[in-house]
């Protein structure tokens, strides 16, 4: 059954929804579709009254660990942490209350070249059970590619069956964000989603462009109830307009099918 996983988005030490795709590290800023003026605990604090779990702290870029760091302190457990996530400091946001480490970059060299022996380091020294691997992507022209670096640089490894069974040994969990779609509030990448739900071995979690129950409920249908959905810049909560976060939470307690 498919179930709404909760995020918060850090960028500059603000919770923020952004569009995916205009994330830089030179020339203008990215497009900001949300700046909160209330901190991340607040939104972490909501989260835990609503026994929200498994959703995601995402720090973009530098400037937001003590955000993090507050957020997780809020709900204990209750969160998983990403950005900047590597070998030598996994362990510590795991001691701040994430209760798993969201990794992309780290798996990779410069050039964007998979390296298995870091993804196997790092599950042998946290656990797989603590692993979430982000595996958040661009279309191509013939597949869907893993992009890293806040979504600027495309990498060697595809978004397929092949690669999740490649790496699903090392990992609790994925996520995966449809960059092209992110923030835009145009509708989910239902192909993508569809793609994930018909693998199905272990949870996944997929954010991008969900802007109405509709297309929550549409991931659900493609996924076949096998992936989870995170709602971002249409989230009422993010001063959306196109979905209702009480609805949302609601929507989580519903009995499970039979």
């Amino acid at each position: 059954m498919t179930r709404f996983r909760p995020c918060i988005d850090l960028h500059q030490g603000q919770v923020k929804q952004i569009v995916g795709g205009s994330l830089r590290d030179h020339g203008a800023g990215p497009v900001e579709n949300f700046v909160s003026d209330r901190p991340a605990a607040w939104f972490a604090e909501c989260f835990r009254n609503d026994a929200l779990t498994g959703g995601h702290v995402i720090m973009l870029g530098p400037g937001n660990q003590a955000a993090a760091r507050e957020a997780l302190a809020a709900w204990p457990g209750g969160l998983q942490i990403g950005g900047g996530i590597h070998a030598g400091n996994a362990a510590e946001w795991l001691e701040a209350g994430a209760s798993h480490v969201i990794v992309t970059s780290a798996f990779f060299d410069t050039q964007g070249k998979f390296q298995a022996e870091k993804l196997q380091a790092l599950a042998r020294e946290i656990g797989r059970e603590k692993l979430v691997i982000d595996l958040s992507c661009r279309r191509t022209p013939a597949c869907w590619t893993v992009a890293m670096n806040r979504w600027q640089t495309l990498t060697d490894l595809t978004v397929d069956h092949a690669t999740l069974d490649r790496l699903a040994p090392f990992c609790d969990e994925f996520l995966i964000h449809a960059a092209d779609v992110e923030g835009l509030c145009g509708g989910i990448d239902a192909e993508l989603v569809a793609l994930l739900g018909d693998w199905g071995q272990c949870p996944v979690t997929y954010a991008g462009g969900a802007a109405s129950m509709a297309d929550v409920l549409l991931v659900e249908q493609a996924g076949r109830g096998a992936v989870d959905v995170t709602v971002g810049s249409a989230l009422d909560l993010f001063g959306g307009a196109g979905l209702r976060y009480h609805d949302l939470v609601k929507w989580n307690r519903r009995p499970q099918p039979a």
